[in-house]
């Protein structure tokens, strides 16, 4: 058999394209901003994770410029060897006082990170937990890993107990959550997690990708948010949320990072991060510090946005971020309203299933600190618009002639293309692609 046959036989995506419904892989021909250029044309983006509205801040585009003159483009080398530059531990030092926690280690994506430090830590005696929901990355660094894995529903503290009590306690254990859990946009039931690892003597990592510049007095993400900074063992993060930029980190005591250094496969064969993504970092944390207003206007914006989506009738779920989900119910339906959205100027993002149970999907949407009132305003009133007239939110439906003109013609193609047997194919191959989530 050839290998490549089953790349012919995937017809899914194409299938979903004819529907002219493909929401994936849009070229987006401006900077990150709060509105951005996707076809020539302006649309307003409630799909980033640019919480802070850091990518086009003055101070960290000459902090890149100031890197690339001094340092060139790249390291051309794994952090192991030849990849270390002052800047590298600069940052480290800097992330570690951040968290107020010995040692940091910095890798080349957040996905790498969360690989190396789970798959580097947990031995074929070690059995790692997770939530149920955790992300992409936690899943595969615990299939990588020699270990065994065990999962609790979702911050369910029971079950997480029932979890803890089954598992020899000659073993190490070693919790695995997200801070912020990064569809639902609800915060992880750290306090409980805290009180059953005391007990059953199980060490505690937070995925603090969604925290860190959002959650906390001072930005420090999920264990500063509930006042457990020193109750949690690991914080992990990443630089392409709040911290605009690329890379991801560790942070926790010193012969951990020191460890990871000497067994952490992802950091050891993986090509150094760049000059330039390093000291915006740097800069990014400084901001933080120094700006705390911005965060303020960040929480601002997600107190309106929810308020606003749930006066209408939406269903926002457990969020309580600025990540603010809108249940629509099947998959289909999510594909025809971010298809309205984005007709109507505004760029979402769909999850379908098996990325969430089936007959629940979200659109998701995630806010700025940027942002404009006039720009939320638009979205709440498009949002409310396309909610009436597909039925998800209570209301007189729109008349047809205020859709766009092509939508008719494309609800008849996508009703031919979208027929079960292609639902079946399409929601086969997001399951290869979001694995064990469900």
């Amino acid at each position: 058999m050839d290998i490549f046959e089953k790349c012919g036989k995937f017809t899914a995506a194409k299938e979903v394209m004819a529907g002219g419904f493909y929401p994936y892989f849009n070229t987006i021909e401006s900077a990150q901003d709060p509105e951005v250029i996707v076809d020539g044309k302006p649309m307003i983006m409630i799909g980033s994770n640019d919480y802070l509205g850091l990518t086009t801040h003055p101070r960290l585009k000459r902090a890149a410029a100031r890197a690339l003159r001094k340092y060139g483009t790249g390291c051309t080398g794994s952090r192991f060897l030849n990849g270390t530059f002052d800047i590298h531990e600069e940052l480290e030092s800097k992330l570690a006082e951040f968290e107020g926690k010995e040692a940091a280690l910095f890798f080349t994506t957040g996905f790498l990170t969360n690989l190396g430090t789970i798959a580097g830590l947990v031995g074929k005696d070690d059995v790692v937990i997770t939530d149920k929901l955790d992300h992409a990355s936690i899943i595969d660094g615990c299939r990588l890993s020699f270990g065994e894995m065990k999962r609790f529903r979702h911050n369910n503290m029971e079950d997480l107990e029932r979890t803890l009590e089954s598992i020899d306690p000659s073993r190490g254990k070693f919790i695995v959550v997200d801070g912020v859990f990064s569809t639902e946009g609800d915060i992880a039931e750290l306090p409980g997690i805290v009180k059953l690892g005391k007990k059953y003597g199980a060490r505690i990592m937070v995925d603090d990708a969604h925290s860190i510049g959002v959650l906390g007095k001072g930005g420090r993400g999920t264990a500063e948010h509930f006042g457990l900074q020193d109750e949690v063992d690991i914080v992990m993060g990443t630089c392409s949320k709040s911290l605009a930029s690329i890379g991801g980190f560790i942070i926790g005591p010193e012969e951990v990072i020191h460890y990871l250094k000497h067994h952490s496969r992802a950091l050891i064969f993986s090509a150094s991060p760049p000059p330039a993504s390093v000291v915006v970092v740097l800069e990014a944390l400084k901001i933080i510090e120094e700006e705390p207003e911005r965060r303020e206007q960040l929480w601002r914006n997600t107190r309106k946005m929810k308020k606003g989506f749930q006066e209408m009738g939406y269903d926002t779920g457990a969020s309580e971020t600025p990540i603010i989900p809108l249940l629509v119910g099947d998959d289909i339906t999510a594909f025809k309203m971010r298809r309205i959205l984005f007709d109507n100027g505004i760029f979402s993002n769909p999850f379908v299933s098996p990325a969430v149970p089936k007959g629940k999907a979200v659109i998701r949407t995630s806010y700025m600190a940027t942002h404009t009132t006039e720009q939320l305003d638009r979205v709440l009133d498009i949002c409310e618009q396309v909610g009436k007239q597909l039925r998800i939110i209570p209301g007189r439906r729109i008349p047809r002639r205020r859709q766009p003109p092509t939508f008719r013609a494309r609800v008849r193609k996508q009703r031919m293309v979208m027929k079960e047997g292609i639902r079946k194919r399409f929601r086969s191959w997001m399951d290869r692609i979001y694995g064990m989530r469900q």
